[in-house]
């Protein structure tokens, strides 16, 4: 009986190094901290010169007839709301602008973005107010939102389709949202431009 006892401690203790390494392993994973250093850049544009939605053009004279025709509509995209990054969880800098393209259709684009890098980020349009400190940092998930996509990097220019059947005008608030720890990393408040 003697000899067991040491193989019941050797087992044991297999055992709590096994489950304790499995513990360091599932954390790892969970909380991504090598993310903290390690930096991405992503630079997009966006197709045609960005015409501010005040700057559209006015009525033009008609070389044919003497009087002013309708305004005509700008060729390229227009930024149609923007507002500039406030830090939550995460110190966050950068503007976010919604842009009406040419074919209609909506982006959402981030320009200068510089967040930390961090577990499963998503870039959300809400209807949620922008907080600023601690009490802004929930406040996402509670009402309307729509993912666009995992964030593409943590710094730079990057652009995110709006889904055809998204009303913009719905929503007021982008966030940078942690959705591994359901967090804002930042949110700028959409203002009309």
């Amino acid at each position: 009986m003697r000899r067991r006892r040491p193989r019941r401690r050797l087992i044991a203790g297999l055992a709590a190094v096994t489950v304790m390494c499995v513990g360091v392993a599932a954390g790892l994973y969970w909380f991504q901290p090598w993310k903290l250093w390690q930096d991405r850049t992503v630079t997009e544009s966006l197709p045609g010169p960005v015409v501010e939605a005040s700057s559209t053009p006015g009525t033009k004279p008609d070389a044919n007839a003497g009087a002013s025709s309708s305004p005509s509509a700008p060729s390229g995209p227009v930024t149609v709301a923007s507002g500039g990054l406030i830090s939550h969880e995460h110190p966050t800098t950068g503007t976010v602008k919604l842009v009406r393209l040419a074919d209609g259709s909506h982006v959402i684009r981030l320009e200068r973005l510089d967040t930390s890098n961090g577990p499963d980020l998503r870039v959300w349009l809400t209807d949620a107010p922008v907080k600023e400190g601690r009490a802004g940092w929930h406040v996402f998930d509670d009402g309307a939102y729509v993912s666009l996509g995992k964030l593409k990097g943590n710094k730079g220019s990057q652009n995110y389709p709006l889904p055809d059947d998204v009303d913009p005008s719905r929503y007021t608030s982008v966030t940078v949202w942690c959705d591994r720890f359901d967090v804002s990393f930042g949110a700028a408040a959409l203002t009309a431009t």
